[in-house]
Parts: structure tokens; sequence; C-alpha cells
């Protein structure tokens, strides 16, 4: 039992230890402090998690837990870093409270115990998910019991085809070739996560490998003339997205340039024209922090 809480904001942070708190906006209340409507229910994984209060959900602090399944060129790394440093710079920026845990599960690293975080996100990879790599089959059947036990899981690239592919769909080599540079995606559902503004957003993609059926029960939230499953959900706990909000343009055209004789010339000379708009990283930095804390 908890005896004192904080909220710093309608949105931010609580620090709370155990099941039950009283707790009211930018106050520290004893327990019992307040009347019924502001006693509170902790969720999550202590110290973690949200307290569900009688006018919403106050989140604490979130662990989130980076299944890495490949490793950044290392004449890359002191610039860009690896794909980790990528997604803890973007969404530490959106929120600095973030705690992160990396796996190397292309080494075969896994927590011991699923709960020690509260939510998985599995990065992109050179590999492809229908390769016969012994720690691709391990990684489906990890994120299999994540779904059994829906457990949040936010995938990327290749953790968006990972997530179909050991959920009932199919990932394959597209004919249409390779989507390289800026791509816009564009919502045809806006869920609630989404900051309910502009339906279409600017993403960074390097793939060849597309989704070509979905993961059962998922539902495709937004596509483009190219990726026809861009953004894809499953239930309330498995969020996939096919873009790179993590990439900045930079590493996006160094990309191209060691894969310039694989992707083409004109698909190439493309791709780095599209590196003059900016992407909208943050924005989808924010909306996966809203379906995580949702």
């Amino acid at each position: 039992m908890v005896t004192r809480a904080h909220i710093t904001s309608s949105t931010g942070n609580a620090q709370v230890g155990d099941d039950k708190v009283a707790a009211i906006a930018g106050q520290d209340l004893p327990y019992g402090g307040m009347d019924s409507p502001w006693e509170a229910t902790y969720h999550g994984v202590s110290p973690r998690g949200y307290i569900a209060c009688g006018n919403g959900k106050y989140w604490c602090e979130m662990k989130l837990g980076i299944l890495k399944t490949d490793a950044v060129r290392p004449e890359w790394v002191p610039e860009f870093g690896e794909y980790p440093d990528m997604f803890m710079a973007l969404l530490g920026e959106a929120d600095p409270e973030l705690e992160f845990r990396v796996y190397d599960v292309e080494e075969g690293e896994y927590p011991a115990d699923m709960d020690e975080v509260d939510a998985y996100l599995i990065t992109g990879s050179k590999s492809s998910v229908y390769d016969d790599k012994p720690w691709i089959a391990q990684l489906i059947e990890f994120v299999r019991e994540l779904d059994r036990r829906r457990k949040k899981i936010v995938g990327i690239c290749f953790g968006h085809q990972l997530v179909a592919e050991a959920l009932g769909g199919r990932t394959e080599k597209s004919s249409k070739g390779w989507g390289v540079g800026l791509h816009t995606h564009s919502f045809s559902t806006l869920p609630a996560w989404h900051d309910q503004g502009e339906t279409a957003f600017d993403v960074l993609v390097s793939h060849q490998d597309q989704v070509v059926e979905n993961a059962t029960g998922a539902t495709v939230l937004a596509s483009s003339e190219f990726c026809e499953n861009a953004v894809c959900q499953v239930g309330d706990h498995i969020l996939t997205f096919q873009g790179h909000p993590e990439f900045v343009p930079g590493y996006s055209r160094e990309i191209m340039e060691f894969r310039r004789e694989m992707i083409g010339e004109q698909v190439y000379h493309n791709g780095v024209a599209s590196l003059q708009v900016e992407p909208q990283g943050q924005r989808v930095a924010h909306w996966i922090l809203n379906f995580l804390k949702s």
C-alpha cells in the first residue's frame, strides 16, 4: 500500500510504489486524504505503469525494452549510434522520463522475465523475416508469447514485418522494388492515440520486403501507393510501422549511398532528392508514446 503520490500534471508522471494511491495534480497527498473520486489503482510493474483515477490515467515512469535486431555499420556509429541509440534519442526527446533496456536478440539476449519492462519495441534489420536464421525463429516465438500475454509491442520496419509473420501474416520481397528516402503515408482511420491532425505524414523508409498478408485481426491504419500496409494495429497491444521514425536524413543518405548499385540509379536519385523535406519523426514518436500509455 502506498501512502503518498505526486502527479506533476494531468499528463505527467507520478511516483508510486505499489498498488493503491490517492493523488491530485500538482500535490502530494496522503492515502485517504481525498474523497473517493481521487482514489487510484496502480497498474503495471512497480514502480512503473499508470494510476487510474476518477478523472483519467496518470503515468508513472515507463520502461521500454528495445529488441535490437541488427548492428549499424561500424564507420557510421560515431555519428549516428546504434539502432537502440536512435530510438532512445527519438523517444527520449518526446518523454525524458522514459527508461530503456536493450536486448540484443540477434545475439540471443532476452529478458529473464518478460515483465521486467512494460513494453517492447522491435527495431529494423537488414535481415528478412523469412530468412532461415535461428535468432529470427526465436524472436517469432517471443513475439507470439508477448501477444498471448497482451504485452504492448511496437514494431518498426523489420519489426513491423516480423509481427505480421509471427501472427498469421506473410512478408515477401516486393515486386515494386526498393522504397528509400522520404515517403508519405496517409491514415484512412484516425485511432485514439493519433494527434487528430493531418492524416498524411512524412517518414523515412528503407525496405524492399513488404507485408503482403497482415497478422490475424490486424487493422491497416495507414498506407501509400508504394506500401499498402504502412501502419497496422492488432488489438490494443500491438502497433507497427513500416517507416523509420528513428532515422535522420543523414543516416538515410548513408544507406542509399551504400546500396546505390543495389537500389538502382533512378530510385537512388529520387530518394536523395526527397531528403529536402523534413521527416516527421517526432510526430510519430508522440503517437508511439500515446499508444504505449493508452
